[in-house]
């Protein structure tokens, strides 16, 4: 969530490819051809569900993919999408249920297309991961059972990113990024969007405690 100027700005990078334009990406960048496309919910990049059409050349293979289009400001950051999708990767080797990532023609994980905007050449980074069916926590009735497998299988891909190695790590250590867990402070900027409820007063009070209880003890931590 975003202030105004934030919401602005986002508005500004968000990419905004039509269907028509992010079927053509699909079979020129990947070489698919898509007989079906839709808009997936997004927060700041753009995504689509593709279903691609089988040729004698594309034979074998999934049916189902999500093109990612990222917005302009992390497309200027292309070794940190490249941690990101080596993470993908690693992830799934060590067997976890992630997504698998599609190579481009060239022979690479992500392709850098630039666009004409009328009064600026705008450029986006692109990948194709195939497609993972599903429902989100947020349409599922919780219950403890669910929490607990939740929280067990965060527990077991923390451990497991511990092994992950790779050149350009570093990328991802970012100041004052909002979905960084150390920075939960920054959330008393948007306070505002809860209003004067309970929920307010709750999201405070864990504000207050992360400030007392953790902020306190973060060198102690591993990153």
């Amino acid at each position: 969530m975003s202030s105004g100027g934030g919401q602005q700005s986002q508005a500004l990078t968000k990419p905004t490819f039509s269907e028509v334009q992010a079927s053509a990406l699909v079979e020129s960048v990947f070489g698919l051809k898509v007989c079906k496309i839709q808009p997936l919910p997004s927060y700041d990049d753009q995504n689509f569900h593709v279903c691609i059409l089988r040729t004698k050349d594309t034979t074998d293979g999934p049916n189902e993919y999500v093109l990612k289009i990222s917005n302009s400001e992390s497309s200027k950051t292309p070794d940190l999408i490249e941690v990101q999708s080596h993470i993908i990767i690693f992830l799934r080797a060590a067997g976890f249920p992630t997504a698998s990532m599609c190579r481009t023609k060239g022979d690479n994980l992500t392709s850098l297309i630039s666009v004409d905007s009328g009064s600026e050449i705008k450029s986006y980074l692109v990948r194709l991961l195939t497609y993972l069916p599903g429902r989100p926590i947020a349409e599922i009735p919780i219950s403890p059972q669910l929490l607990y497998e939740i929280g067990r299988v965060a527990a077991k891909l923390d451990k497991t990113l511990e092994k992950f190695h790779h050149p350009k790590l570093s990328s991802l250590h970012r100041e004052n990024f909002i979905w960084n867990l150390k920075n939960v402070p920054l959330l008393e900027k948007y306070l505002y969007a809860l209003g004067q409820n309970r929920n307010r007063e709750i999201v405070e009070q864990v504000v207050q405690l992360f400030k007392d209880e953790v902020m306190t003890k973060l060198s102690h931590f591993r990153e």
